[in-house]
């Protein structure tokens, strides 16, 4: 049973030859999901293989503009850039607001964006729950300290669990929430001494894989000033399980 994740995108809303913004591919049975569809995603997926034009799902953590800025490139390249066009339903996930969001761009791009040629269900989601979006697949989800709307995902697949941050401060109630699980991603933006209330830096990010027992933690969200200090190896120094430190086109197999 394939269950796995690929970073499409490890950055931020900062430019990067290097990395591009928050994007993230999860496959666990029928389901394709893609977290979040910052600026470069397509691309990235085209250079690494991943069937973009075959996702189910998109879930959107919250609606920074790195983090959701390249859905109406997405949509249209569903009618557009593939042949033929897409027939298959897909299902967008996202925090209150995604609907009166979506009739912006509606109103800026074309009908296109809410009527397309093929079936479009939209999913507003605010506290915590779950929900069943595939045979044996389940998404569940929280806020988290970052913006009002800003919210958490997990998947369970196969008696596994992956769960994404989105963009965090640090949080108890998200240790507790994401207890046990078998991969932590979490974001790790800045450097330590560069600590706020609403992002991570590779020491809380390591403490919050501790605390949630998580049994590995990949690393993802880096502005360029945190990359220089080895995240990784300082996220060892709170957390003792695996670590590693995403870069575009990792992918990670959550055994299952």
């Amino acid at each position: 049973m394939t269950f796995t994740l690929t970073v499409l995108g490890s950055g931020t809303v900062a430019p990067s030859a290097r990395r591009t913004a928050p994007a993230h591919v999860v496959a666990a049975g029928d389901m394709l999901m893609l977290f979040d569809c910052g600026a470069g995603a397509l691309h990235r997926a085209a250079a690494f293989g991943v069937p973009w034009q075959a996702v189910t799902h998109v879930a959107l953590t919250h609606y920074h503009v790195d983090h959701w800025g390249e859905l109406p490139h997405f949509l249209f390249a569903l009618r557009w850039g593939i042949e033929p066009p897409r027939s298959a339903p897909l299902t967008l996930i996202g925090p209150t607001g995604l609907a009166d969001r979506l009739g912006h761009l509606r109103h800026a791009f074309g009908a296109w964006v809410t009527e397309p040629d093929h079936p479009l269900h939209l999913i507003e989601i605010q506290r915590t729950g779950e929900r069943e979006l595939a045979p044996g697949v389940t998404l569940e989800w929280m806020p988290t300290p970052h913006t009002d709307d800003s919210i958490a995902y997990a998947i369970r697949y196969a008696g596994r669990r992956l769960v994404y941050t989105g963009d965090t401060g640090p949080s108890e109630d998200l240790a507790r929430w994401a207890a046990g699980c078998d991969l932590l991603l979490a974001e790790c933006s800045l450097p330590d001494d560069h600590a706020m209330a609403i992002h991570l830096t590779p020491s809380q990010a390591g403490a919050l894989a501790r605390d949630a027992g998580a049994k590995s933690l990949v690393l993802t969200h880096f502005y360029p000033r945190v990359e220089p200090v080895q995240p990784a190896r300082q996220a060892g120094g709170t957390y003792a399980g695996p670590i590693a430190a995403a870069t575009d086109g990792d992918r990670f197999v959550i055994e299952a």
